[in-house]
């Protein structure tokens, strides 16, 4: 990783207290600015030299963001505790009443979304892999209500059926329809392979469901025997990358591949994506596995890539703090150890950098300040936070 002596030390933010639903605390006077933090590194971006700030650690294998409405931020724990980085950088104690996890291999807390109308019913979806009967476990979604920094009332709302007795796969992205109205899930096929092409199971498949969990009437296989209504999309291995365009409206997500392949995809309503008949990538045996080409009954990616990435988080860079990235689609890169952001034009993609951070990245997502703001994938795992170098002031 190129980097260059560091410039400057902390950035200061006063304390603020958080306003949620059953709180009386007041609202702070401002939610745009950065959270506190000490720089530790800077590197080389096109964008210019690019300040990382450390804003907390000492996380266990931190997984998914989400920025509350006052600026603190909620960080998911895959062991299955949920934290709250206050607006002083500090970090919170477990959170009461997340539920009971599978915290073994791949499994344990994912992601976490705010409800779209959060500031009114306070609901926190997480993903999770729940535990089930017998050892075994299985991708599920629910919510409860945020109240004095506690979750409240939390119910199951989807699980992916079957369950299995493994570690693997669990998929575990959020992401709700720019409407409002619906909530996306992304799972794994949970290392079983060709039940990623039976639509009798969740395994390998995005979940469109309305908020509550019930199923809307216009999902694509609604109505057809022997198949899943809540399914989306399904032929996928397994998706932890998933975010709407926000011009387009429309969902992508990006999936780890076996060896070699993993996969940008432009969601449509009811696709097939292949896997695991077709794939960029091989098994890991070493034997070969047609590509997507040879059957174009299959919607193809949009880019794949061989060495893999092993994409984790994905967020839409709107902001202009960064005004050579806005527009930006950034992917976390695990095996890559940073960032890649990709440009689009359409469903092509135009321009590809990788941001190298040295670390396992497992999640990305923009603050409300425009920064961009990412997690280590790491046992005392951090939060960083990627700024602009100060500019020295001219004497």
């Amino acid at each position: 990783m190129s980097r260059v002596p560091l410039l400057f030390a902390a950035l200061a933010l006063a304390s603020s207290a958080c306003a949620q639903p059953g709180s009386d605390a007041a609202p702070p006077a401002s939610t745009d600015a950065a959270l506190p933090g000490t720089q530790t590194d800077e590197v080389a971006t096109e964008a210019g030299n690019v300040a990382v700030v450390e804003v907390a650690t000492g996380l266990a294998n931190p997984w998914g963001l989400a920025f509350l409405p006052d600026g603190r931020l909620l960080v998911t724990e895959r062991g299955g505790g949920l934290r709250i980085i206050g607006a002083d950088g500090e970090v919170s104690g477990p959170v009461p009443g997340t539920p009971d996890t599978y915290a073994q291999r791949q499994g344990g807390l994912l992601d976490v979304a705010l409800a779209p109308d959060f500031e009114t019913s306070g609901f926190v979806y997480l993903a999770y892999a729940r535990p089930g009967p017998d050892a075994t476990s299985a991708t599920a979604l629910g919510r409860g209500v945020l109240e004095n920094d506690s979750l409240k009332n939390f119910e199951v709302l989807f699980t992916q059926e079957p369950w299995f007795a493994n570690g693997l796969h669990f998929g575990g992205r959020i992401a709700f329809s720019p409407d409002g109205q619906h909530v996306f899930l992304s799972t794994g096929e949970r290392f079983q392979f060709d039940p990623a092409q039976d639509l009798s199971n969740h395994l390998g498949t995005l979940v469109r469901l309305n908020l509550d969990g019930s199923v809307p009437e216009d999902n694509p296989f609604v109505g057809q025997d022997g198949a899943r209504p809540e399914i989306w999309s399904y032929g996928h291995r397994n998706v932890q990358s998933l975010a709407f365009h926000p011009e387009t409206g429309e969902l992508w997500e990006a999936e780890y591949g076996p060896l070699g392949g993993d996969e940008l995809n432009r969601i449509t309503p009811g696709a097939n994506y292949g896997w695991p008949v077709v794939s960029w990538g091989d098994n890991y045996d070493g034997s070969t596995i047609p590509d997507p080409p040879t059957r174009p009954e299959f919607t193809d990616a949009v880019r794949h890539w061989s060495p893999v990435i092993s994409p984790s988080g994905m967020s839409f860079y709107t902001a202009d703090v960064f005004p050579e990235w806005t527009g930006s689609l950034f992917i976390s890169a695990l095996s890559q150890q940073g960032l890649v952001r990709l440009a689009l034009d359409g469903n092509e993609v135009t321009h590809e950098e990788m941001i190298p951070l040295g670390v396992r990245i497992r999640d990305v997502t923009p603050g409300p300040d425009g920064h961009l703001y990412v997690a280590t994938d790491q046992g005392d795992g951090s939060i960083w936070r990627l700024s602009p170098m100060e500019t020295p002031a001219a004497e």
